[in-house]
């Protein structure tokens, strides 16, 4: 029978420890008990490799051996904390002392004892693991990793410090690993042709591992590190950073070249050519099923990452000379060659070349890089810009989605961009900038880019949902539902699904909107919840409601019979000539947002005061679907037909009033709506009888914990503003979103559950019919174990419907606690468009509502 070999490998943090080894022996035992031989591979302890990087350098000055009872100090404290003898740890350090001795002696530190004193770190953490692996029961072997790696043959320093290593599958060694049922053995190190230790590079235990499963033809490659997986930017910079559970091969190298930590670039190579699929776990949540890096990763054009990588060197050359020169490019990048210097990224015109290379993943001394401007200098002037980095966006055809990404890419307006790359493979986008306004940039692109509530089924948690107990256990501001948690189960009890809209909730969302003092009027947009106890209670806070049918508006007045038609505010989109004509006999409002009607049934709009409502030519919101405004959207009259809709206007006798435009969905930018009144209001020139400013809606509620909500004072200031600047007008708000989403949660009974490999599922009894947003929009929604709010937190879920639909999922990767049928879920802000938009699809019942 085939030997089935997994490799595991464990960084610097998670060898560091009592507890990350007891982690890491239950993945040992898991994986043997699953009917693999695990092969562990292991970095120095966290922080020994850099104080191993000093320990030369103070050697020669004669002040070493602080250094020295450091590193001895920390591996004995760990085989202490394992409860594992010490003894033999003094003579196991006997090489590091001689190697930092004879340093100081002859006052010299090559790169061969350079490699040699880097590797003592790999050696003693496998030591200490194996031993303590074996005193716990695990029948581990100790393989020394320099017996199966060799490196190729290549000059200068990297030959010791940054090697590279051959990863053809090898008979031998997977004989070798065979015999036993456990190994242990080491990343970072390998040796040359003549036997003597070379390293891989800084981080090159990645590298190592994913060599060794090429090596033996290993069924998976694991590395375990101190993050869940790969995310869509540094999380300890941006917690709200999302992790990414599917990458292609080509994806991941591209995010590990651009900068990301998670994994080392090298490491791709090997498994990519070998197909060996690649998993990126957590030590301290191996629950987490983390990001799996293989050949089926989907193929959307779409941005995956945002990241930065310092410590870049450009070096710019220039001369006439090499316009139609032939061979002029061979003979400077020779030099390049000569010098064992890899260039990065290459930008050209007809008189110059600038290229980069990255001096902290690839070791390059002073004097290499001297001689190699000195031989660049014989074939044209050059120019070193040094403390560079690069700011790259990462993903699938990027060159699909440029035009998205115009907004985003806004942010290096007031930016000195020393280079621009757009890979020829499609996968990035890089920026070279100066280092120090890398982090801010990143950021500004992250909240732009992945800011929303967008959901995805490769999309993970957020690192803050993963780590910080607080959100993780509720939301920063505690939502209502959390007090109301046993009424709410005491409702569930009647029967699920149900949505169920807090009072109090939609009484403060009225509130904060009616008090905004430059807004003269609020209309409630109807066809977020039509709800009747919720449309009485709005009109008892003196809101008015925009309607956009013929349906809505009768339903209104069914809700609140003596209604002032004033207080309605008819906007169809399509509609057919018998609803405007309706909506005019009933004597409310009407907004026209086509020039259709008034070209084609202008006698119905002869007398009559009316709105037009104007596309702003740029729609914002979480999703396409939501962007109302632009060439791609469906709603109002574009800025280059304004002179066409005046004279249409004129012609159907008709009186402008108001003008209204709606950029869109869930904004939390406060200053969306005065762009959208200035837009309108340089409009007005078309239409001289305006004396009303339709804002539109779209004010966005805050989703995920830890998230800026809209600052509703400062729109509120902001329009103060425009509004002293034209006190003769008013200024209106049409809201839907905002006023009950939060109030409002779905509550759903679990029906099933079930594992399908590392996939956990929860089964609900709502689904798509009941709630499609989801589905829809690809929204997020929060998820919570109402039943057990208070219990630990336990697996990851994709929460799931009961409709035949493969889109029919709630919610991708929720981490909740030990999930069992008939416990109930609770949906958060839940309150808009979730019954309005539900059907009886699959002859599915729709959900009960209740207001308390």
């Amino acid at each position: 029978m085939k030997t089935k070999f997994v490799v595991l490998k464990f960084g610097g943090t998670s060898v560091a420890s009592s507890e990350r080894w007891t982690s890491i022996i239950e993945t040992a035992r898991r994986r043997m008990e699953a009917g693999y031989k695990p092969v562990l591979v292991c970095s120095a302890l966290a922080g020994v490799s850099n104080q191993l990087d000093r320990l030369l350098d103070s050697a020669l000055q004669d002040q070493h051996r602080p250094i020295l009872d450091q590193v001895s100090a920390q591996h004995i404290a760990l085989a202490q904390s394992l409860g594992i003898d010490t003894g033999w740890l003094d003579e196991a350090l006997q090489p590091l002392r001689r190697l930092a001795d004879g340093a100081a002696l002859i006052g010299e530190a090559t790169p061969r004892m350079k490699a040699a004193v880097m590797a003592m770190g790999e050696l003693l953490s496998t030591r200490i693991g194996a031993r303590y692996m074996v005193s716990q029961g695990i029948p581990v072997t100790w393989i020394d990793a320099r017996d199966h790696l060799e490196s190729t043959s290549s000059t200068g320093d990297i030959a010791w410090l940054s090697a590279h290593c051959d990863d053809a599958f090898c008979a031998e060694t997977q004989d070798a690993f065979a015999k036993y049922d456990c190994l242990i053995t080491q990343g970072f190190i390998a040796s040359n042709q003549q036997g003597e230790t070379v390293l891989l590079g800084r981080g090159g235990s990645d590298t190592s591992a994913a060599l060794l499963a090429a090596r033996i033809n290993a069924e998976r490659c694991e590395i375990w590190t101190d993050v869940p997986g790969v995310y869509t930017a540094n999380p300890r910079d941006i917690p709200d950073a999302r992790m990414l559970k599917l990458l292609g091969y080509d994806e991941a190298q591209e995010i590990a070249s651009a900068g990301a930590s998670v994994l080392h670039p090298r490491c791709l190579v090997p498994v990519r050519r070998h197909g060996i699929p690649l998993h990126v776990r957590c030590t301290q949540r191996p629950d987490l099923v983390g990001t799996i890096i293989g050949p089926n990763a989907p193929d959307t054009a779409e941005v995956k990452v945002i990241s930065a990588r310092r410590g870049i060197t450009l070096v710019s050359m220039d001369t006439l000379g090499m316009w139609q020169s032939v061979g002029f490019l061979a003979d400077v990048f020779a030099c390049f060659k000569h010098h064992g210097i890899s260039v990065d990224l290459v930008s050209t015109s007809e008189t110059n070349i600038t290229a980069s290379f990255d001096q902290i993943t690839n070791v390059i001394a002073e004097s290499n890089l001297d001689a190699l401007i000195s031989d660049l200098r014989m074939h044209c002037q050059v120019s070193v810009l040094r403390d560079c980095a690069s700011v790259s966006l990462v993903g699938r055809h990027i060159r699909a989605i440029l035009h998205q990404l115009g907004p985003a890419l806004q942010v290096f307006e007031s930016q000195k961009i020393h280079m621009l790359s757009q890979a020829a493979s499609d996968l990035n986008l890089t920026f070279v900038v100066d280092a120090a306004q890398a982090d801010r940039l990143v950021g500004k692109l992250h909240g732009l880019l992945f800011g929303d509530e967008t959901a995805s089924p490769h999309l993970g948690p957020t690192w803050r949902e993963t780590f910080d107990d607080k959100t993780r256990l509720g939301r920063d501001d505690t939502p209502w539902w959390v007090s109301q948690r046993d009424a709410l189960l005491e409702l569930s009890e009647d029967t699920t699904p149900a949505f169920v809209y807090h009072g109090q909730s939609i009484d403060q969302a009225a509130s904060s909107l009616m008090g905004l003092d430059a807004i003269s009027r609020v209309f409630y947009a109807v066809k977020a919840n039509d709800n009747p106890d919720i449309l009485t209670r709005l009109a008892d806070s003196a809101l008015g409601f925009e309607c956009v049918s013929i349906g809505e508006l009768d339903h209104v007045w069914h809700c609140i019979p003596n209604l002032d038609p004033k207080r309605i505010l008819f906007t169809p989109n399509f509609a057919p000539r018998a609803e405007y004509e309706y909506a005019l006999s009933k004597n409310v409002f009407v907004t026209v947002d086509s020039l259709f009607p008034l070209e084609n049934w202008p006698e119905i709009f002869q007398d009559r005061e009316i709105l037009l409502r104007l596309d702003p030519g740029r729609g914002r919101g979480h999703h396409a679907y939501v962007r109302t405004a632009g060439s791609q959207s469906k709603f109002g009259i574009a800025p280059d037909d304004l002179a066409r809709a005046s004279e249409a206007v004129q012609v159907a006798g008709a009186n402008v009033i108001g003008l209204h435009a709606h950029a869109g969905s869930g904004i939390r930018t406060p200053d969306a709506w005065t762009h959208t009144a200035h837009f309108l209001v340089d409009a007005r020139r078309y239409f001289p009888n305006v004396q009303i400013l339709d804002l539109g809606g779209g004010l966005g509620v805050v989703e995920r914990p830890g998230r800026a909500p809209l600052d509703l004072k400062k729109m509120g200031d902001l329009l103060l503003r425009f509004k002293a600047l034209h006190p003769d007008l008013e200024l209106w708000l049409e809201p839907g979103r905002y006023l009950v989403a939060q109030a409002g949660v779905l509550l759903t009974r679990v029906v099933q559950t079930k594992t399908k490999g590392d996939v956990r599922y929860v089964g609900v009894d709502a689904g798509m019919h009941t709630f499609l947003r989801p589905a829809l929009y690809g929204a997020w929604h929060e998820i919570a174990n109402l039943s057990k709010h208070d219990a630990p937190l336990a697996y990851e879920y994709n929460v799931v419907g009961p409709i035949c639909e493969t889109g029919d999922t709630l919610g991708y990767g929720r981490i909740l606690p030990e999930t069992m049928a008939d416990d109930i879920l609770i949906l958060a802000t839940a309150g808009a468009y979730g019954r309005t938009m539900s059907s009886d699809y699959n002859r599915r019942r729709r959900a009960v509502e209740y207001v308390i």
